[in-house]
């Protein structure tokens, strides 16, 4: 079983803990939204398995911390990196000119277009909403509020291919969503098509259409099926090969903080993110 199985099997395993709902109309509603936020925990814990299973060659999903990066704590957990593939590959060489311990950069450039993949989604955030930062001695069973990080994917004939993941908290008064942007560099074998292109981010589905910016056509999932761990995400191939993924959510995930009352971004805002020159990382 190579990982993405491995991770596959864990979903389904996910999705049928969750239990019948009750026939009241009322309870059904409360239940629903219940078992919503179950679901999210459970893929925290599933992030949490994916940083142990990264010693035996599966993706690793790290966090910035005081010396670099620490393993994975709250923050990306509830958004686990589903994308990468076991390889008998050497990882690729650090800055310190040895091999990377696992999938997972450091240091170096790549590391560094993950925060600046961050830096430019704070840059993205709309008027009348904020992007609150991580306070200090945060509880370890919070989502983080800010994170990213830089992936190595594969090397499709004889070019690497990298990952950049970073996300903020969007916070509107006390109610808080989340915003996620997913960079592919060139040379990924994800579909050209506008929506097969969104229904690959992290193999979820949902209802899609394709949104015309300008003279470019972008796929947006703008109602997600029964994987409901973004409201909406829109994604764009660029013509040298990048890939943009950007998801929004009202919710960040962590069952703590009341979700935003409306999502961020209209539809074509949202495409229009993924088409954003600040997004197109190589």
């Amino acid at each position: 079983m190579n990982g993405n199985e491995l991770r596959e099997a864990l979903r389904s395993e996910m999705a049928a803990v969750t239990p019948p709902s009750p026939l009241s109309t009322a309870t059904t509603l409360g239940a629903a939204r219940r078992a919503r936020t179950r679901r999210r925990t459970a893929w925290a814990c599933a992030g949490s398995a994916a940083v142990v299973l990264a010693v035996a060659g599966v993706a690793a999903v790290a966090t910035p911390g005081a010396g670099g990066f620490s393993p994975a704590g709250p923050g990306p957990q509830a958004v686990p990196h589903p994308s990468a593939k076991d390889t008998a590959q050497p990882w690729p060489t650090g800055p310190d000119g040895r091999p990377q311990e696992d999938r997972t950069a450091r240091a170096g450039s790549r590391h560094d277009q993950g925060i600046r993949l961050l830096d430019e989604i704070v840059s993205v955030v709309p008027a009348g909403y904020t992007a609150p930062e991580d306070p200090a001695n945060q509880p370890a069973d919070q989502n983080q509020l800010r994170a990213y990080q830089a992936q190595f994917e594969d090397n499709v004939n004889g070019v690497d291919v990298w990952s950049y993941m970073s996300w903020a908290a969007l916070a509107q008064g006390e109610r808080t969503g989340r915003l996620l942007v997913e960079v592919h560099t060139s040379g990924s074998q994800l579909p050209a098509e506008p929506c097969p292109l969104a229904q690959q981010f992290w193999g979820m589905q949902g209802e899609c259409e394709v949104v015309t910016v300008g003279t470019t056509q972008v796929g947006v999932v703008i109602r997600p099926g029964s994987d409901d761990r973004f409201d909406q995400w829109a994604a764009y191939r660029h013509p040298d090969g990048v890939v943009v993924f950007v998801a929004q959510d009202m919710e960040l995930g962590d069952g703590r903080r009341p979700g935003l009352a409306t999502l961020p971004f209209s539809v074509p805002q949202l495409a229009a993110l993924a088409i954003d020159e600040r997004f197109h990382l190589q």
